[in-house]
């Protein structure tokens, strides 16, 4: 691919011209969709040479370089695509998310008074512009804007709960408390503001009340980091230990690289005797920041428990070599030369302490260490205390339209994917189940007998790995070779056109593949044959519907809902499916997609009696129960999802157990 692409750059512009442009821009919208990031920007790459006065092909090539994290490349080509056109709000989107993403507020927010303009209720850049002018300390603008937003949107919780980050970042905590209240009683469980309530309350040392408000607030956002540690130091506080000790398990569950819950478990390890798995954490804190001497002391202190005194003197010199006046550490350097026979060093240590008495210079005796640190705060003699952070305050998330695939985006549980025909698979780390279909192995059967080096074995999958560019070009070379195979003879086959159309579904050409598709049907119909003879016959209205959901899916993508077009779409796939079943009603995996379909449209009844059908052909079906499951909560049958989810789980699909913790709430 990558050869065909330099030459193209070298072809006069009248041959470049030629090019369709609109099908090779759809086929880079396709692979854009579905994550083919690099194939995208090759795509549209074409497109810019072809036709450089567009805009559209630099505004998604911009896109495909902000999935890649190329925020500078997305930038420039976001600019382009806007010199180009500077009237599509959608460039200054995505320009302003790129510069967030550079640290660029100044700039983004110039862009996001840009999209306002055009769209006065674009609420995602309202919320953005507020952030960037948080990050700018510009908090009175902060404010303003948050004012114009609640006029918009009133019974939004969450601006209150922003305006009261605003008011707690200038001073004004009885303010921003009275705002926080404001967003419970719109929405009491509302996560952001049980979070900010539960940290105004552990700075005014509220902790009972923290806990019991961190408890809420767990329950709303139970994968969210800071409320564990939040809750663990409240829970210290009141002398929980074990509590406290729980809290940072869980928090490091989520996000292991949490310093704060190594620290401090650390810490609580050391005083219940867990010394070697005290040791881990601060191993794994020294491994983040090796320069940080309090983590260092702790360690050495835990390494003399264990025995390892040469290990302990030796983070204890290190200390001392940064902190020449911590006597504490001269003590206990000491103490530990005396364990191991060095009474010369031992001694030098003690004059050295006793030395810093007589110059009243050490004041050991009266030092009384705190209960908790900032993270910031350095004093060696603190190094017992539980660390809390410098900043303790709710998250900023910005918020994006652009956050991979529709389906992925303000869902709490998806179905499992279509069942497509493909010529990759990506067997499941947990399933065992291996779809199989007779008629399939006939059409392989047939297929090899062809010896041709374009055709490769057919599988059933829902989960198909991301190709890399080497086995992309394959399959450009594949499609070469059989486009002159199917110009030299006079009466090309189905199968030809069929192998076509698998390797052009896999370089993201579905239109092309439903046209190869088409002429192969009316190529079988023309021989009156039946699906005994021609596996083809059910495999082909099978394979349309699948591309008709690729190509819906991917031209859906900058919607949430199914407009008139979407369902007409899915309509025609819904007949493919009905078509390949006429053929072939034994076929398992189009009553399965039927079901799929049937679940995109909300028909939750249909849908379970297509798993139905499918299940009562592949009885140990764990995608089917796991769907069926799905569609039965979704149309109020609690107890019969339940049990199919828990089948889906026990044929390996792990998953489900989730969504039985979650459901078995509603109870």
């Amino acid at each position: 691919m990558r050869r065909v692409l330099l030459l193209l750059v070298w072809l006069p512009l009248a041959v470049l011209a030629q090019i369709n442009t609109d099908r090779v821009m759809m086929m880079g919208r396709n692979a854009l969709y579905y994550e083919d990031y690099v194939l995208s920007i090759q795509r549209f790459n074409m497109v810019i040479s072809a036709k450089p006065y567009l805009s559209e092909p630099f505004f998604f090539r911009g896109l495909a370089k902000f999935y890649l994290e190329d925020f500078t490349g997305a930038e420039q080509d976001c600019t382009e695509s806007l010199q180009r056109n500077p009237y599509v709000s959608n460039g200054y989107q995505l320009r302003g998310i790129c510069r967030v993403n550079q640290k660029n507020y100044e700039g983004a927010i110039q862009d996001y008074h840009k999209v306002i303009d055009m769209e006065p209720k674009n609420k995602v850049c309202w919320h953005n512009l507020v952030l960037c002018h948080f990050e700018l300390q510009q908090y009175t603008q902060a404010d303003s804007a948050l004012d114009r937003m609640l006029r918009y949107w009133p019974k939004d919780a969450e601006l209150f709960t922003m305006k009261a980050q605003v008011s707690i970042a200038q001073g004004d905590t009885v303010r921003g408390l009275a705002l926080v209240d404001s967003a419970l009683v719109i929405n009491p469980y509302d996560g952001h503001a049980l979070t900010m309530r539960s940290i105004i309350s552990l700075s005014r040392g509220e902790y009972e009340q923290a806990e019991a408000e961190l408890d809420k607030a767990i329950l709303q956002r139970p994968r969210f980091t800071a409320n564990f540690i939040n809750r663990a130091l409240a829970r210290f506080h009141l002398n929980n230990l074990r509590g406290a000790m729980a809290d940072y398990d869980q928090a490091l569950e989520i996000d292991p690289r949490n310093y704060l819950g190594h620290f401090n478990r650390g810490l609580l390890r050391a005083q219940v005797g867990d010394d070697n798995r005290a040791i881990e954490d601060f191993d794994y804190v020294l491994s983040v920041e090796p320069d940080n001497m309090i983590a260092l002391y702790n360690r050495a202190l835990l390494l003399e428990q264990t025995g390892d005194l040469n290990g302990a003197i030796r983070d204890i010199s290190a200390v001392i070599d940064e902190y020449p006046e911590f006597w504490v550490g001269y003590q206990q350097r000491a103490a530990i030369r005396r364990r191991l026979g060095d009474t010369y060093g031992a001694e030098r240590d003690e004059f050295k302490v006793l030395k810093a008495r007589m110059d009243k210079r050490a004041g050991i005796e009266s030092s009384s260490p705190k209960k908790t640190r900032k993270k910031s705060d350095r004093n060696i003699d603190d190094y017992a205390s539980i660390v809390e952070d410098d900043d303790n305050e709710p998250e900023r998330e910005y918020a994006s339209a652009y956050r991979g695939r529709v389906q992925d985006r303000k869902v709490e549980s998806q179905p499992q994917p279509l069942y497509v025909l493909s010529l990759h698979r990506l067997q499941s780390p947990t399933s065992r189940f291996i779809p199989f279909y007779q008629t399939l192995e006939k059409l392989n059967t047939q297929l090899q007998a062809t010896k041709s080096s374009a055709v490769s074995t057919v599988c059933l999958t829902n989960l198909e790995p991301q190709l890399p560019e080497t086995e992309m070009k394959l399959h450009f070379d594949a499609i070469s070779e059989l486009n002159h195979q199917i110009e030299r003879t006079s009466k090309p086959t189905a199968q030809l056109y069929f192998t076509r159309a698998l390797h052009e579904y896999h370089v993201r050409d579905f239109e092309a593949a439903l046209t190869d598709l088409d002429r192969a049907a009316a190529l079988l119909e023309q021989k009156h044959t039946t699906v005994e003879r021609e596996p083809l016959l059910a495999l082909i209205p099978f394979m349309s519907a699948q591309l008709r959901c690729r190509l819906l899916d991917a031209q859906s993508a900058d919607s949430d809902d199914a407009n008139l077009t979407t369902r007409l779409g899915y309509a025609r796939a819904l007949d493919d499916l009905k078509r390949a079943l006429e053929l072939a009603p034994d076929f398992a995996y189009a009553w399965y997609d039927l079901g799929g379909i049937h679940m995109i449209l909300h028909n939750y009844g249909e849908a379970r009696q297509a798993y139905s059908r499918a299940l009562n052909l592949e009885p140990r079906f764990p995608d089917a129960y796991y769907n069926r499951g799905l569609a039965a909560i979704h149309d109020g049958q609690l107890q019969l999802g339940l049990s199919d989810l828990s089948q889906a789980g026990e044929y390996g699909l792990f998953q489900a157990y989730n969504l039985i913790k979650r459901y078995s709430k509603e109870k």
